[in-house]
């Protein structure tokens, strides 16, 4: 028997956020597993920033999406009010009230971020009695407002600090409705089950962002090449593809100084090392601030980097990842970031060299998934800080110098199966098979 699922996703294609990757992933599989979703997002129309139809080519025509139009930002940023989620709240409450009204859901399914439309869980379940399941891909609490926000050099503002207030008072109200919660990571959970003692008692499933091996066949089948650098030039080209977070500053540091090291003790080699950065800002305007330029000056390693601050289409960055000499990926001193990142990039199949958090789950799950020379790693913990790491950072740039050739025969690919969008959607339905069933809701 077939079960319906209505998603919420105010991100989808063609927007090129973060946040329109998760249930695009998933939805597509979930019939598979005996759940026939339809999603409700926003209009186009409604988007900030220019939009990525290659993306929108990526999600399946028999996915069944609904969309709604949400108020235009150039009326609510007058009142200083950007967020998606609460721009499109009231249309979203009323398509997916329709659509309950006219329609049998058996369980309602919400991703955040924004965090706001997590209130649709609550409003929806009172008035149809519909199990919701609410999903986390970031923290609704976190960082923001109360270490860093946007204050100079990015110090925790006033709004920033009302926004984190906000968030701690209306969260509780969803984690109470929800009947399970799924997140990107384990360490997303405990935070939420510290601040509501009550989520405890809840369901929590990890269910990683993951990818897509079709998104990577549509690259190659398209032939598509990246215009950010000629891969033939007999270059190192390391490309970051990605936000850099607001804590990922003291890991960003650490690498341009093994740079830095590596220009004094080995000339030779730096001449040759290109180092790209795409999407640092994780904003679309053209003027989005340059975050990593500014520190590689400081450093006097400038001459090797170039930065692309605003995010770049999603089929571009899978261009650069995949003609790349190597892929850099970085996390932060938070200890939640996870290896969401990491099966993309395996997809690529390039080089990784991946600098983390001793106890962040990319570091557990990169070394299931291969050694050296495919996969390097150097990792730094809440002790031996990631600049005090700078020597085995520089290590591994030899390293890869030295043998910058991909090495299939390295890379278990095999052992990463449980990270592929079918599987993720696989473990998804499990959970609403679980809310879904009347010994759980009676």
């Amino acid at each position: 028997m077939m079960h319906r699922l209505l998603m919420v996703s105010p991100h989808f294609p063609p927007d090129n956020s973060a946040g329109a990757h998760r249930v695009r992933l998933l939805a597509p599989h979930l019939r598979t597993f005996g759940w026939d979703p339809t999603v409700v997002t926003v209009d186009p129309r409604d988007y900030e920033g220019a939009l990525d139809p290659r993306l929108a080519e990526l999600v399946p025509p028999s996915l069944r999406v609904v969309r709604c139009r949400a108020w235009p930002s150039s009326w609510t940023r007058v009142c200083g009010i950007g967020d998606l989620g609460l721009r499109a709240f009231r249309n979203l409450y009323k398509t997916c009230n329709h659509l309950r009204a006219t329609e049998n859901f058996d369980v309602l399914f919400v991703t955040l971020l924004p965090g706001y439309p997590a209130l649709l869980g609550p409003l929806l379940k009172r008035r149809f009695g519909m199990p919701f399941v609410l999903d986390y891909q970031d923290p609704w609490v976190g960082a923001w407002g109360q270490t860093v926000g946007g204050g100079p050099d990015g110090e925790p503002d006033l709004k920033s600090r009302f926004t984190r207030k906000l968030g701690c008072w209306l969260e509780p109200h969803a984690v109470r409705a929800t009947d399970a919660i799924t997140a990107v990571s384990s360490g997303t959970f405990e935070p939420i089950i510290h601040r509501n003692p009550k989520a405890g008692k809840i369901p929590c499933v990890t269910i990683p962002l993951g990818g897509e091996v079709a998104d990577f066949d549509f690259v190659r089948n398209r032939a598509e090449s990246t215009r950010y650098f000629d891969p033939k030039d007999g270059n190192l080209h390391l490309s970051y593809v990605g936000t850099l977070l607001p804590l990922g500053f003291e890991t960003l540091r650490a690498l341009l100084r093994a740079v830095a090291l590596l220009r004094s003790e080995r000339p030779e080699l730096y001449k040759h090392l290109r180092l790209h950065f795409f999407g640092t800002s994780n904003q679309r305007h053209p003027g989005a601030p340059e975050r990593v330029l500014p520190v590689a000056e400081e450093i006097g390693v400038e001459d090797c980097v170039t930065e692309i601050s605003p995010r770049i289409d999603y089929v571009n960055a899978l261009a650069v990842l995949t003609q790349s000499t190597a892929i850099l990926m970085m996390g932060s001193s938070e200890k939640h970031y996870t290896a969401s990142k990491l099966y993309p990039a395996l997809l690529a199949r390039r080089p990784i060299l991946a600098i983390y958090h001793e106890a962040s789950s990319v570091v557990e799950v990169m070394r299931r998934a291969g050694h050296p020379p495919a996969l390097r790693l150097a990792t730094y913990n809440d002790c031996q800080r990631a600049e005090s790491q700078v020597k085995m950072i520089y290590s591994q740039l030899c390293a890869l110098f030295d043998n910058p050739h991909y090495c299939p025969s390295a890379v278990f690919i095999d052992a990463m199966r449980e990270f592929s969008a079918k599987h993720l959607a696989g473990k998804l339905g499990a959970v609403l098979d679980q809310v879904a069933s009347p010994s759980l809701n009676n």
